[in-house]
């Protein structure tokens, strides 16, 4: 289809195709036709069945679990499409797998989330779009344009929404957090604390101490993932021994590897407050699990990027 005399198609890949088609619905782009198909060894072949020649061309793909599957899927299609004479390829890539590896933490680590973008760039990607980058530099590691779209607006319209009787305050997990916790703090006019806690090893968090006043208040926990749940809910715990009325956790991407939603079901967290970045199974959308969409804001980012208009003003809190 034309957008702005421009000629413009929207893909998707297997990792999320109901965010795909949300998309597609709020953007107004239609989903092109393509195949994703596995050989017997595993090897992944995509079969572009219509033209992509002159256009600006759009491909959905979070890099989530199976992460290198999904992320040789991108790669393949971006190869796919830059051999069809795409004039660009622009990857929607609202969770970007690897993002946690973005710095040598010890000697000899490799920093994964480069070797990523290294990969995108090398096999042609023009643009890509991201939802909470992990850390803000991973846009360095870019020399292509990044979009790094926040989903606190998202989350922070919900909670305000709710209009607790109880004062709130919004909890950052570590310190790491402190400034994603104070945006939605002003949002929701309200102090903020903060967890001090360690982490021994990778998915095993211990929580030293709470700084800020929590007693007999409504705490919001938010991150901007949840992977095994450990450490949310060992945050909640500590918060409710310090007083605090209730718990809420809130998180963009919910990764919810075993055992995260036995976990949040059995803690003292009322609700845990998603997105849908990350496709999330029938069976992990349990009840305290309430998942919000990030469809009509990408949607509409991508129709800001066609006509060359500003896309912060979608970022407004």
């Amino acid at each position: 289809m034309y957008i702005d005399q421009k000629k413009v198609k929207l893909f998707s890949l297997s990792s999320n195709l109901q965010l795909a088609q949300e998309i597609s619905e709020a953007s107004g782009i239609p989903l092109s036709q393509c195949e994703v198909k596995r050989f017997a060894d595993g090897e992944v072949s995509i079969d572009i069945t219509e033209t992509v020649r002159g256009h600006d061309v759009y491909v959905i793909q979070s890099t989530s679990n199976p992460v290198n599957e999904h992320l040789m899927e991108v790669l393949i299609m971006i190869d796919a499409l830059k051999r069809a004479s795409a004039k660009s390829v622009n990857i929607v890539m609202p969770y970007y797998g690897y993002s946690r590896q973005d710095r040598k933490a010890r000697s000899r680590q490799p920093i994964s989330a480069k070797l990523v973008a290294d990969l995108l760039q090398a096999t042609g990607a023009s643009r890509v779009l991201a939802m909470d980058l992990h850390a803000a530099q991973i846009q360095g590691f870019f020399d292509i344009p990044i979009d790094n779209f926040p989903g606190l607006p998202i989350i922070g319209r919900y909670f305000k929404n709710k209009e607790f009787s109880k004062e709130i305050v919004v909890v950052s997990p570590d310190h790491g957090g402190t400034t994603r916790a104070r945006q939605l703090a002003e949002y929701l006019t309200c102090p903020i604390a903060i967890i001090d806690k360690r982490r021994p090893r990778p998915n095993v968090s211990e929580v030293m101490n709470v700084i800020g006043e929590v007693e007999d208040k409504i705490a919001i926990i938010v991150d901007d993932m949840i992977d095994t749940g450990g450490s949310i809910v060992n945050a909640a715990s500590a918060l409710k021994e310090r007083g605090a009325m209730e718990v809420y956790a809130a998180c963009t991407h919910a990764i919810f590897t075993y055992p995260a939603n036995e976990r949040i079901e059995q803690s003292i967290i009322k609700e845990c407050v998603v997105t849908n970045t990350i496709c999330l199974s029938k069976d992990k959308l349990t009840p305290k699990i309430t998942q919000l969409s990030v469809g009509p804001l990408l949607g509409q980012g991508i129709l800001n990027i066609i006509k060359d208009e500003s896309i912060s003003d979608l970022f407004t809190l």
